[in-house]
């Protein structure tokens, strides 16, 4: 491993640099190389050069396993270049409890591969491997220089050293399997709760497999060339941002393998509004304000931030992350939405805070005294609404349009029809049915040798880096337990 010179680890890092392993790669002896007939051309075959195929490939080759990583791409981490502006968030500094908490669904599929690789051993990981990092507001983690190909560098670099073999420019057209499906025994195994807003599917359950599954023996590519392996790790991503090449090829390779897909739809998106009123606003940024979603009559989310209006609807952290939250309900259809744009003031102290600026500009027309209290974008909007003739003189405002001034202010309604694509989409909600896959090893319950790692599987989180952080947990399970497969099979060969 490169060193970090002018770094300084902490205890608690130092801590986290022992939990990566568990153990010092250089006295285990890697796995045979190909040196006889029926010996495959890999150990592990990762499919996907993304982060969690590259963390996959690491520490398969650093348990002992000869790697081969296929990216369909010009280069690796394609998708990792463009996350957090440029700069990649690659992970949030929190506890694990804490982490888990910022994923709103199957949050206890993470427990095992979070805790065995959390966000502190993660961040300890890129230091170790020369990438500098640093923690700003909201525990985001950075890589220090502000550029994210510092992730990938190190990425590529550790994979080198541990011997991956990448291959750029091959893309699998599909698994080879080899065996039959095994019939299954449904065995009802509730998977265990978790509080807040997760909404674990009602039918989540585990297969228990009864008898021999099929086997995955490799990989044909889409030039014909045919790959064989012990072990294959699937780590192609979602749908989202469809130009790095992530175009839903695991789902497919999924179910060929028997796996289910659940629906997928875009998450940490912008969502699109009905109202033209809202579109007049774009590019105006809100600051401290509340955002309420109703479904119905019911409230179906709240949150505290920013967000901002755009030329469609509305962004920002706080529709990503209610987008997230949420993602079930927009497949269904419309919600009411609402902004609190002063929510420290209850209404009472609101008309007073009113008041007073009218009382200081008693002949002014309304339309530029209102700037005093609200953004000057919002004034025309906001009066049209309240049904107030912006050229009105604030002394001659009757008490009824001050208090609709005051309710509209405290409730500024819109309608969200719908989430934007997956073009705008920074993760994709859905995927790989997450009880029919080991959550210590990432192993498949359907099909032998068959590993998922990344947003393939069916668990997205908040935006601040938690989705990175679940790349990295889950590459790392799926690598040490392709690897660990791998080798078990080729003892079975000797």
């Amino acid at each position: 491993m490169r060193g970090n010179a002018g770094s300084q680890a902490t205890a608690p890092r130092r801590e986290a640099r022992e939990k990566v392993s568990g153990r010092k790669s250089s006295g285990e002896p890697r796995l045979p190389g190909k040196t006889g007939k029926g010996m495959p051309d890999a150990d592990v075959l990762v499919i996907g050069g993304g982060a969690a195929g590259m963390m996959a490939a690491f520490f398969a080759a650093e348990a002992g396993a000869r790697v081969i990583l296929l990216e369909k791409n010009e280069k690796a981490g394609k998708k990792i270049y463009i996350t957090g502006k440029g700069r990649c968030n690659f992970t949030n500094a929190c506890d694990p409890e804490d982490f888990l908490s910022h994923v709103p669904c199957h949050a206890s599929f993470l427990y095992s591969s979070v805790y065995g690789f959390d966000p502190a051993a993660v961040i300890a990981w890129f230091e170790e491997h020369g990438c500098r990092t640093k923690v700003e507001r909201g525990n985001r983690a950075f890589p220090q220089s502000d550029h994210a190909s510092d992730i990938t560098k190190a990425l590529e670099q550790a994979m080198r050293e541990r011997g991956v073999q990448i291959r750029l420019h091959s893309e699998a057209s599909r698994l080879i399997l080899s065996g039959e499906q095994a019939e299954t025994e449904r065995e009802e195994i509730p998977l265990p709760g978790v509080s807040g807003q997760c909404r674990e599917r009602a039918a989540d359950r585990a297969d228990v497999q009864q008898t021999v599954r099929r086997t995955v023996t490799g990989v044909c590519l889409s030039d014909g060339t045919v790959l064989s392996a012990r072990a294959v790790v699937i780590a192609t991503g979602g749908l989202s941002y469809p130009t790095t090449g992530s175009t839903g090829d695991g789902y497919r390779f999924a179910e060929k393998a028997g796996h289910t897909v659940e629906p997928c739809s875009p998450s940490l998106v912008p969502l699109c509004c009905a109202e033209e009123d809202l579109f007049e606003m774009q590019g105006l940024s809100l600051k401290n304000v509340t955002l309420r979603i109703f479904n119905g009559k019911r409230k179906a989310w709240d949150g505290f931030g920013e967000m901002m209006f755009t030329h469609f609807g509305v962004t920002g952290p706080l529709v990503l992350t209610a987008s997230a939250d949420l993602a079930d309900c927009l497949r269904k259809g419309q919600l009411k939405a609402e902004i609190d744009l002063k929510p420290a003031l209850p209404e009472e102290k609101l008309d007073e805070r009113i008041l007073r600026a009218f009382e200081q500009n008693p002949n002014k027309e309304i339309r530029n005294v209102a700037p005093e209290i609200y953004p000057q974008k919002m004034v025309p909007v906001l009066l049209r609404r309240c049904r107030i003739d912006p050229q009105k003189a604030v002394n001659s405002i009757t008490k009824a349009e001050r208090a609709r001034l005051v309710y509209e202010t405290k409730h500024f309604s819109f309608t969200i029809t719908h989430p934007g694509s997956f073009r705008e989409a920074v993760v994709t909600h859905g995927g790989i049915r997450v009880r029919e896959v080991d959550p210590g090893t990432m192993e498949s319950r359907k099909t032998a040798g068959l590993f998922f790692a990344g947003e393939v599987l069916d668990v997205d989180a908040h935006t601040g880096g938690y989705n990175l952080q679940i790349a990295w947990s889950t590459g790392r399970a799926a690598g040490l337990g392709a690897a660990a497969y791998a080798k078990s099979q080729s003892k079975e060969t000797e």
